[in-house]
Order: C-alpha cells, then structure tokens, then sequence
C-alpha cells in the first residue's frame, strides 16, 4: 500500500526566509513554490540528491504539517484505515483539480500524515 515517502514537513516562520536558508546555506533546490488556493502557499525544497522533499509551512497553514507517503491505490488506502479505526481528517478521498487523490489522517501518536496516489511508473 505505501510505496515510498514523498515529502517531509518542517513548520517555519516565515517561507521566504526558509527559502533563502535552505536554498542558499543548505544548498537544497527550490521544487515547488506554488499557491495551491489563495493564502495556502506550498513550498518544497530538495537536498541534493534527494528524492524526499522538505515542505517548509507556516504552523497556521491550510495544509498539513504532516509527512507525504506515496501510495498505489489512495481509495483501498482509505477504506483499509477507514476499516482499521484510523484517525481521518478527511471525509472521503479528496480529488483536487491538478493534484493526485489524496486523504489526511493520523498514526497512533497523532502524527500528520498523507497518502497521494502516485500514477503508475512514478514510484521510486
């Protein structure tokens, strides 16, 4: 069901700021800095070398600090921890215009985690 881990949260302060550190002191390449919808803004950085990616939040974001897992089937996923008793912060699969599917949910501790669905061939 999980194929690999896709990204890592890392709250900060301020994006902008986080940038210039991993990027220009760390040496990390900027992937993604995007609005995903209006005040939720999506920043990725990747250490060289790196698949995983580090998303640098704001604690207050709209998306969740939490860490990416890639997963084959984002449905089955959901239902087996829907079956499981699992902690879902979603009500149902999400489908959002240009992103894979993908739900919210808790581990145990009440750590943050996401299932994406990965198309076939992107799994590494």
């Amino acid at each position: 069901m999980t194929t690999r881990v896709i990204s890592v949260s890392v709250p900060v302060a301020d994006q902008d700021a986080a940038i210039a550190f991993y990027v220009q002191t760390l040496g990390c390449e900027l992937r993604t800095d995007v609005e995903i919808w209006p005040g939720a803004r999506l920043v990725e950085v990747v250490p060289p070398g790196s698949s995983v990616a580090l998303v640098l939040l704001p604690p207050d974001s709209e998306i969740p600090v939490a860490v990416r897992l890639g997963t084959t089937d984002a449905r089955a996923a959901y239902d087996r921890l829907r079956e499981a008793d699992a902690v879902l912060y979603n009500d149902d699969v999400l489908h959002l215009e240009g992103a894979p599917p993908m739900f919210h949910f808790a581990d145990p501790d009440g750590n943050g985690l996401v299932y994406l669905q990965e198309p076939d061939g992107a799994r590494g």
